[in-house]
C-alpha cells in the first residue's frame, strides 16, 4: 500500500506541476481573472493532497483498511473537487456542460475533509509513543 500512496502522489503532483504551468502560461489567454484564481485553487488543492500522499507513503500504519479508504476518499476527493474546477473553467471550451456537475466540487471537498478527519481519529488511536 505504500508503493501505492508514493505513486498516486507523484503522479498527482507531476499532473498539478503541468496543470499549473498551463494555467500560468496558457490559461489567462483564453479565460477571464476569476476563472484563472478558480483554475488556480484546484491546482493548489491538488498539489497539497499529492504531497499528503506522499506523506501516507512514508507513513507507518499497520492498518491496511485505513490506508485503503485514505487513498480512496483522497483520490476520489481530488478527482471530484479539483476536476470539476478544471472543467468548470473550461467549460466554454467543451461541448459537454460542466455547470451540470457543479456539484461534485463540494462533494470532493467533502471526501478531502473526511480523509483528514480519518487521519486525525487514527492519530488518537495510535499508541502513544
Amino acid at each position: 500500500m505504500k508503493r501505492t500512496f508514493l505513486i498516486s502522489g507523484a503522479l498527482m503532483g507531476m499532473i498539478g506541476i503541468v496543470l499549473g504551468a498551463f494555467g500560468a502560461h496558457g490559461l489567462e489567454k483564453i479565460v477571464e481573472p476569476e476563472a484563472v484564481d478558480s483554475f488556480e485553487t484546484g491546482v493548489r488543492y491538488q498539489i497539497y493532497h499529492a504531497f499528503l500522499l506522499l506523506f501516507l507513503g512514508l507513513w507507518s500504519t499497520k492498518n491496511q483498511k485505513v490506508q485503503k479508504i485514505l487513498h480512496g476518499l483522497l483520490i476520489i476527493g481530488v478527482v471530484l473537487f479539483s476536476g470539476s474546477i478544471y472543467g468548470l473553467v473550461l467549460d466554454p471550451w467543451f461541448s459537454f456542460e460542466f455547470k451540470k456537475l457543479a456539484l461534485l466540487t463540494p462533494l470532493g471537498g467533502t471526501f478531502l475533509i473526511l480523509a483528514w478527519g480519518l487521519m486525525v481519529w487514527t492519530f488518537f488511536k495510535s499508541p502513544k509513543g
